[in-house]
């Protein structure tokens, strides 16, 4: 492959930054971005078996990265302050329309489980993804859930809008009035 990396910044630098910026919408990031595209674009290029393929590989690993980048930022690590879920999270329709009851139950979880609560129900994150994120074993990980689960179950029968059938199994809960 003779395709000089100099050849490719100078025909796609301008194209790749623009649909890496309106796809990211923040200048910093989508300058780091552009800049580790060019540096897998020039490690990999021995890939490369088509030059006539090139601006299309060279979009897909683009568009790759970008992944990457929206992934890892989901996947960050999570600080116990962002635990906190404001009331009104009108981004997350299954925290937003729990009652404040739950709300406070949550709140009042030990940190352990609190973080497994909200990593699990509310993050998105996967048993696997968890006990990755907290170092522990997927079996661990697995039992602490499943404990805070149990707890949560419990201090929620508590309140005065949820409702269970005879055996504590929660059927379903109003919405407080607004």
């Amino acid at each position: 492959m003779n395709t000089d990396i100099k050849t490719i910044w100078i025909d796609l630098n301008e194209e790749l930054y623009a649909f890496i910026l309106g796809k990211i919408k923040d200048i910093p990031t989508a300058q780091d971005l552009h800049q580790e595209v060019f540096i897998k674009v020039q490690t990999n290029m021995h890939q490369l078996q088509h030059t006539a393929k090139l601006t299309s590989w060279v979009y897909q690993i683009t568009r790759n990265t970008i992944m990457d980048h929206f992934r890892k930022q989901k996947k960050e690590k999570i600080g116990f302050d962002t635990l906190d879920l404001p009331e009104d999270d009108r981004d997350n329709f299954e925290y937003s329309k729990l009652t404040n009851c739950i709300h406070q139950k949550i709140d009042k979880l030990s940190a352990q489980h609190k973080e497994v609560i909200v990593m699990t129900a509310f993050k998105d994150y996967s048993q696997k993804e968890l006990a990755t994120h907290l170092k522990m074993s997927y079996s661990g990980t697995k039992s602490r859930v499943q404990k805070a689960r149990e707890i949560l179950k419990e201090n929620m029968l508590e309140c005065p809008n949820v409702a269970s059938d005879s055996s504590g199994k929660l059927l379903d809960f109003e919405k407080d009035e607004e």
